[in-house]
């Protein structure tokens, strides 16, 4: 018996440095820290007091840590755990479909690191919005051990549901497998294959129309009449092996046929699967970044029609309640409500438990991105009729959180409805430093948005470019998600959509506002960032929603009858002691290069 109790203790002593070898290798933690996650729970959901700063519990490897914060929205998302207060009835999906529950309430030891801001005050009541918090890890699968070579990560996003019920939502690969984010990624898919698009002579009847199509071996898919642009537009498909830009040009070549182009592809650019360092709740910081709160005792965006054309919306989802004033599907199909779509509207009318832009605002929601295996797609011929719709049904803002590459089609869109006075605002695109500019963001009459995180540094996969207006938090932000669920996600797409509930707020006080006005007035009101004055990164500098509002001239009194919006609490952000931009993303400049 002595000698089974003397080698008892080595041997425990040796299953235990397995077991936390075990749990430190997919986390990328450090043996030390995984013996203090294996001590303490590693999840802990619930209501709490939100803070933009907190400290990291010593189980996280401070090297690890360090390294993520130098390029926002990349490396593992790192959130430790503060105050938390009650049990809260919060499920989710983590890593590889597990499920997650609620913990008890306690309040977990805090060190403070070199060089770590402290927290800063909580101003106005404090909530009882059940924020998630998790730990080690957001996105768990984003940790370094588990990203792929080109820093996509291999799962999908968390999404977390707050009781609402109902089934997950879709991820934007419907197949369930990886999920693509970024924009094409091999020059074959720049456009629809076998796809042409086509204006043909006004005075040509569809007999006619379809003659000339048998002659060039092409079939006609559709035609459609555009107002807007004063054009019938026709879909034809290829019915041989001819390249698309051989036909393109032979059609050129012929007399009846007034301009022709591929049928380009276009992607949504949220970033989901790059999450930055967990720095408090992402629902609160825009909200502070913008002076949300303040800018909302002037103007809530009322009676502002905003149209968004983007994938599936859930406008039954609570935080869009009487926000939807009419909907259509350019894509002509059935399809359910989509994260990337939902997450748009809710940046920009959220009003129950997180808070828009301009919550009192009406969105037009236009279904253009269908969901496949490969992500959310459209093509020019499906843009422009949500573009048509958009500008003949009464948007007065129109947002595209989408980016392809330069596209005459779309263009004349564009140019058509800013002549009507539309407000047209775009992504500036997630394919990195290295990428040209990417469309429609970099049109003439379009205000481009860059993305910045909750320390105003610029989003690693944001484009920049000489055509950046201004940028917008789009790091780690909380939104709305189909099924009564949210979703946290990353991405410039996210930007635009505040920027368009900007313009709204600006044209609720003065309806008579021009695009070109509320472009200058975003850009002279702007907080600048990085190098002074206007730069390809940030443009004129982060947008600030209570100057620009107070800057609008010819000012109306807020509607009476309307009611106050909902004001949760504002937590204020730290105040960066140095801001870093450094290398993105594997840029993706080839894929807009025939």
């Amino acid at each position: 018996m002595r000698h089974d109790r003397g080698a008892s203790g080595p041997i425990m002593k040796c299953t235990a440095a397995v077991l936390s070898l075990a749990v430190a290798w997919p986390f990328s933690l450090s043996v030390a820290g995984a013996q203090s996650m294996m001590r303490s729970p590693s999840l802990n959901i619930g209501s709490r007091v939100p803070t933009i700063s907190p400290s990291t519990t010593p189980r996280i490897n401070p090297n690890i840590a360090a390294g993520a914060g130098r390029i926002a929205g990349r490396g593992p998302n790192i959130a430790s755990r503060g105050p938390i207060a009650g049990r809260v009835g919060i499920t989710g999906v983590g890593p590889r479909g597990a499920a997650i529950g609620t913990t008890a309430s306690r309040t977990p030891p805090i060190s403070t690191r070199p060089g770590r801001t402290p927290p800063p005050k909580i101003v106005g009541v404090l909530p009882t919005i059940p924020y998630v918090r998790y730990s080690p890890n957001t996105y768990p699968s984003c940790a370094y051990a588990n990203r792929a070579a080109s820093g996509e990560c291999n799962e999908k996003p968390f999404v977390a549901d707050l009781g609402g019920g109902g089934p997950t939502p879709r991820s934007q690969n419907a197949g369930g497998g990886p999920r693509s984010n970024g924009p094409q990624t091999a020059l074959n898919t720049r456009y629809v294959p076998r796809q042409i698009v086509a204006e043909l002579d006004s005075a040509l009847t569809p007999d006619q129309t379809d003659a000339l199509a048998r002659r060039l071996r092409l079939e006609r898919l559709s035609s459609q009449d555009f107002p807007l642009i004063g054009a019938t537009i026709n879909l034809f498909r290829i019915t041989d092996n001819r390249s698309v830009e051989t036909v393109e040009s032979q059609m050129r070549a012929e007399a009846d046929v007034r301009a022709v182009q591929p049928n380009f592809r276009y992607v949504l650019q949220d970033q989901v699967t790059m999450p930055a360092l967990g720095e408090g709740d992402p629902a609160q910081y825009a909200l502070a970044k913008l002076r949300l709160p303040e800018a909302h005792k002037l103007s809530a965006g009322a009676n502002v029609t905003v149209a968004v054309i983007d994938s599936g919306i859930d406008v039954a989802h609570p935080e869009l309640a009487d926000a939807i004033v009419g909907s259509f599907d350019a894509l002509g199909s059935k399809e359910s409500a989509h994260v990337h779509g939902t997450g748009i509207a809710g940046a920009i009318v959220s009003h129950a438990r997180l808070m828009g832009s301009a919550p009192r605002a009406r969105i037009l929601a236009i279904r253009a991105f269908g969901v496949s295996q490969g992500g959310a797609e459209s093509s020019s011929f499906v843009i422009l009729k949500g573009i048509n719709h958009a500008a003949m049904n009464g948007a007065q803002v129109i947002n595209m959180s989408f980016a392809g590459p330069q596209d005459p089609l779309i263009e004349r869109g564009i140019a058509a409805s800013a002549s009507k006075g539309i407000v047209m605002i775009a992504a500036s695109g997630n394919a990195g430093p290295k990428s040209p500019p990417l469309y429609p963001a970099a049109s003439p009459s379009v205000i481009a948005v860059s993305a910045t995180d909750a320390y105003d540094r610029l989003f690693s996969a944001s484009n920049r470019g000489s055509h950046i207006a201004v940028a917008a938090p789009g790091v780690d932000i909380f939104l709305p998600a189909p099924d009564n669920k949210y979703q946290m996600t990353s991405g410039t797409s996210f930007s635009a959509a505040y920027i368009s509930g900007l313009a709204a707020l600006m044209i609720e006080r003065n309806p008579q506002l021009r695009p070109n006005e509320i472009r200058s007035i975003l850009m002279t009101t702007a907080r600048d960032l990085g190098a002074p004055g206007r730069d390809d990164l940030f443009g004129a500098g982060a947008a600030d929603a209570y100057s620009a509002v107070s800057a609008v001239q010819g000012a109306q009194q807020p509607v009476a009858t309307a009611p106050a919006p909902v004001t949760p609490v504002v937590v204020t952000a730290p105040t960066p002691t140095t801001r870093a931009v450094e290398a993105s993303s594997p840029s993706m400049a080839s894929d807009v290069q025939k």
